[in-house]
């Protein structure tokens, strides 16, 4: 199993790294079954990330037709109205932004103004692909018209957006829809990793990794079918 996580300006780090290291550590216990790479719309360069500044280097060039997973994490920002300045977790630098500060549903829509929205087009119509998202991941396949009439959760905050998009938006950690498996709030990202690993190369992998981590997982794993709920 190959895993390419997307980098794009603004991306939030722990939605990449969290589930970065957990596929990394993954190959190692599985003695190279399992691979994961950063990759971009544009290639290999330093993508800042809307966290203080921070950046992670893209190794390569997003490739929506290599076999395996594609991972978008969410941005990080704002979250209320950009020109407010009443935000008090704003963590940006708003002389980085032309001096007007980015909340999330910005940085989201920017990275569809690049070659990221035709990639992942064609990831999602390939079914040797699985897509994954993190987080505001699911927000960014959702405004590019790429989820309707599937299941997906994304942060609490914005599953309203997804079911506004035509999403079955699920209030679950992680959600797997068949070739599109989505997680919740930031940490999930562990939890995305570690299910990855369970699906695609065993729960013995899986479980390996979640002892070096020192992290359960925790809510539910949803998936469709079997018997609907009746009303409680």
């Amino acid at each position: 199993m190959h895993v390419q996580i997307v980098l794009f300006d603004g991306f939030d780090p722990l939605d990449a790294i969290a589930p970065f290291e957990v596929l990394h550590a993954g190959a190692t216990a599985s003695g190279g079954a399992v691979s994961v790479e950063l990759v971009s719309a544009e290639g290999p360069r330093e993508v800042v990330s809307g966290t203080g500044g921070l950046s992670l280097r893209a190794t390569g060039l997003l490739d929506p037709r290599r076999p395996g997973v594609v991972l978008v994490p969410g941005a990080s920002g704002r979250l209320g109205d950009p020109d407010d300045g009443t935000d008090p977790d704003d963590d940006t630098d708003p002389e980085d932004d032309g001096g007007q500060e980015d909340t999330v549903a910005v940085r989201l829509a920017r990275a569809l103004d690049t070659e990221l929205r035709s990639l992942l087009g064609a990831a999602m119509e390939d079914t040797r692909i699985t897509v994954a998202t993190v987080c505001g991941g699911a927000l960014v396949l959702a405004m590019a018209g790429l989820l309707q009439d599937r299941h997906a959760t994304t942060h609490h905050l914005g599953l309203d957006l997804l079911d506004a998009t035509g999403v079955h938006a699920v209030r679950a950690r992680v959600v797997d829809d068949g070739d599109l498996v989505t997680a919740a709030g930031v940490t999930s990202g562990l939890d995305l990793g570690l299910y990855l690993l369970e699906r695609e190369v065993g729960p013995q992998i899986a479980h390996a990794v979640e002892e070096l981590f020192a992290h359960e997982r925790r809510g539910t794993t949803w998936r469709p079918g079997g018997l609907a709920p009746a009303a409680f």
